[in-house]
């Protein structure tokens, strides 16, 4: 049985992932504990980054590796702690059925060889469905450069898995933490994603049905925003995972100079999720965001400063601009353009409709007209001056949703 004191440390070790999601599976349950089906589980975040309805916890914090920017490389001096496979399913199991989560988040140090620490992995999951009977959401972190064999067996038995980039390029890697490459952590992403698509077309069951997912430490290196973007871009396009996390850089290592002294701006995380849900759901490319030697401005979320630049493309007519178009005002988001889309196939929308749809005008006044008619500021400077005033008012909080009764920002919908 696993004591409280191992307990405590195996979960303190992980809290600095943030690829700790829980969406998107559809396994059924074939007669035991557990739900994973989309809508099944219910997730929240400590603002430590620790999710409190999936057990977010590592097999072992005792690791071989020396990453400097990892609060259990092997030179720092920590409380060790390992769970044995069953230690960590009876306390699933109880904790599932105490209602204090709804499914696992598991990962770990690599704490002998990749291999034997995928193979402890494996055999948690695999006990867990199969002895244990259970039936909740599953996201299993996998170990780079373990055997193919190893994780696509693991794989059959989550829901989700995710290997962590944790830097946006090799140099970094090479830099602070040399027993890592990238090659090691692409290769089973792509190969996870390639048995996907066989297993799928040959209908021979589940195979990681919420797909893959991967984190990137923000500030710990000298990359742009802009070469985080385009390494985000790469991996939906030729990865297919279902989303990259981002976490800014939080200093657990003071002995170095190659590392930051202090925290990074929680700001920069911000834009660059707002980035990310523009590249994957509002048609952007990199490039319109984010040149790659540049980082995104603070000041202003990225839709309204890609609009700033591009005035010359303003004022849409919302009575007859293409959805495409619509989703690029700030203001307006995935919803409401298709919401205009159809209601403008009745009537000749005006302002007063817009606003009833819960469309923005305090943004998107500048950028579009009704039937014509104007009323917003026709000046870049004017306009820059009231948007910042709002970005302001907002603070540019990650999960504000409102201001009085208008939606003003969601990073849950991406309707901003």
């Amino acid at each position: 049985m696993l004591d409280e004191k191992r307990l405590q440390i195996l979960t303190e070790s992980a809290k600095y992932d943030v690829s700790c999601s829980s969406s998107g599976s559809n396994r059924k349950n074939l007669g035991g504990l557990g739900n994973a089906n989309l809508g099944g589980i219910c997730h929240s975040f400590t603002s430590d980054g620790r999710c409190i309805s999936l057990l977010k916890i590592l097999m072992s914090n005792d690791c071989l590796y020396d990453c400097l920017y990892c609060v259990n490389r092997r030179t720092n001096d920590i409380e060790r702690a390992t769970a044995t496979p069953d230690e960590i399913c009876e306390l699933v199991m109880g904790f599932y059925k105490r209602n204090y989560i709804e499914g696992l988040f598991l990962s770990s140090a690599v704490f002998s060889t990749p291999n034997q620490t995928m193979q402890k992995l494996f055999e948690t999951v695999y006990k867990l469905r199969t002895v244990y009977n259970f039936h909740g959401y599953i996201h299993l972190k996998g170990i780079p450069n373990a055997d193919k064999e190893l994780i696509d067996e693991a794989a059959k038995y989550v829901d989700r898995m995710s290997f962590n980039i944790e830097l946006p390029s090799e140099k970094s890697l090479k830099l602070l933490a040399p027993q890592k490459d990238k090659n090691g952590i692409i290769k089973p992403m792509t190969a996870l994603q390639k048995e996907k698509f066989i297993r799928s077309e040959n209908k021979k069951g589940k195979f990681i049905p919420a797909g893959q997912t991967t984190q990137m430490i923000v500030g710990a290196t000298s990359e742009t925003d802009g070469i985080i973007l385009n390494l985000t871009s790469a991996l939906y396009k030729n990865v297919g995972l279902k989303r990259v996390y981002y976490s800014s850089y939080v200093p657990t290592n003071f002995e170095t100079s190659l590392l930051p002294y202090n925290q990074v701006s929680l700001l920069r995380e911000h834009r660059l999720y707002q980035a990310d849900w523009l590249l994957r759901f509002y048609g952007f490319t990199v490039d319109e965001l984010c040149k790659k030697e540049e980082n995104l401005a603070e000041e202003f979320d990225p839709k309204c400063a890609w609009a700033l630049k591009n005035l010359g493309l303003f004022p849409l007519e919302v009575n007859s601009a293409p959805v495409e178009l619509l989703i690029r005002v700030p203001g307006i988001g995935l919803k409401g353009a298709y919401k205009i889309r159809e209601a403008r196939k009745f009537t000749k929308l005006t302002f007063e409709d817009l606003k009833k749809m819960r469309i923005v005008l305090k943004r998107a006044r500048h950028f579009i007209t009704c039937s014509g008619k104007f009323f917003g500021e026709e000046k870049e400077g004017r306009i820059r001056k009231l948007l910042l005033q709002l970005e302001q008012n907002d603070n540019a909080t990650q999960l504000s949703l409102f201001d009085k009764n208008e939606v003003i920002l969601s990073t849950i919908t991406g309707e901003f």
